[in-house]
């Protein structure tokens, strides 16, 4: 019985990110690449201050490797990959700067978003002009043979809207221990499957692979208490990498029931926001939501097992949406 590829990918992604953290959290600490803790935080994550940050790089470097030999033949997956890195590489400059600084200020937000921009800017115009989707999206509960043409003047804000929002939303949702890694592989998980449906989809569906087994040796890694932690240019690296799939899929508006841990860390932020502006008061105790449970005296894990199990329940009916 011959093993499905998407099975040898993500298992040597896996391996390969297992190695690549064995050799460069040793790096990481040698140079002193330690993580800066928010004064304002909860205080539980002051032992965390100078643990090694960058760990994003334990699952780009066999990202990088496996997705390239693709990728030479491939222009979806050239795609993926670049995209994933150029926000990646927007992630780095800001935890560079935050760590030569000594402090928690990296690159300004303006800055920050214009590199986001960038990347997402390319990217869509990718989709546009050298791919076969045209400008059509699934529309969940409808069917996945049934998708929605949007015109190209809604499609292109549309596609960067979806590439900025998710990149926000994971470096949001990487504020515990295990949980944006845990969450984000087994979105991916549930896209793989997704793309088996469809042979032309077969570049979709291993990249997804390769990205969920480097997340699983990751977490190997950063499950509670963390040995290393993700850094920006991990978390915009992910949220980049799954809003990329989605729109290749045609699923972004998919993504949003797979991804509700997504949604709700982000809309928690945005309503704490919003609110303390209007009425000096809070709704949360702290935003993201996962600082609220924390400061409601849950522990890391039990939030993180929470919302793993929030997630395959969401990608369960993303999967029954779709059908």
């Amino acid at each position: 019985m011959k093993i499905p590829t998407q099975i040898i990918v993500f298992v040597l992604a896996f391996v390969l990110a297992i190695i690549s953290g064995i050799i460069l959290i040793p790096l990481l600490k040698k140079f002193k690449f330690g993580q800066t803790i928010r004064d304002d935080g909860p205080k539980t994550h002051l032992v965390k201050q100078g643990i090694p940050t960058m760990g994003g790089f334990i699952f780009l470097i066999p990202v990088t490797i496996i997705c390239g030999y693709y990728a030479l033949n491939d222009n979806d997956m050239a795609a993926l990959l670049l995209t994933t890195l150029g926000f990646g590489l927007i992630g780095f400059i800001d935890d560079y700067l935050k760590i030569k600084r000594r402090n928690k200020d990296g690159l300004k937000p303006k800055q920050k978003m214009l590199g986001l921009l960038a990347v997402s800017a390319c990217f869509t115009a990718y989709v546009v002009t050298m791919t076969n989707m045209g400008e059509k999206t699934v529309v969940p509960f409808i069917g996945i043979d049934n998708p929605i043409t949007v015109p190209i003047v809604i499609f292109i804000p549309f596609c960067i809207f979806i590439l900025l929002a998710y990149s926000n939303a994971v470096n949001l949702t990487d504020g515990l221990d295990g949980l944006a890694g845990s969450v984000t592989m087994i979105i991916l998980v549930f896209f793989t499957v997704v793309a088996m449906l469809n042979e032309e989809w077969n570049s979709i569906k291993l990249f997804c692979a390769i990205l969920a087994g480097g997340c699983l040796g990751f977490l190997t890694f950063n499950l509670h208490p963390a040995k290393v932690i993700m850094g920006d240019v991990g978390s915009l690296a992910l949220g980049g990498a799954v809003a990329a799939v989605s729109i290749l899929l045609q699923m972004p508006l998919i993504l949003v029931i797979a991804g509700m841990v997504y949604f709700i860390e982000n809309m928690s932020v945005i309503l704490q926001v919003a609110y303390f502006k209007k009425t000096g008061k809070r709704i949360f105790r702290m935003a993201p939501i996962h600082h609220h449970f924390e400061l409601m005296g849950w522990g890391e894990t039990k939030i993180v097992i929470i919302f793993i199990l929030v997630t395959v329940v969401f990608c369960g009916i993303a999967f029954f949406a779709l059908r």
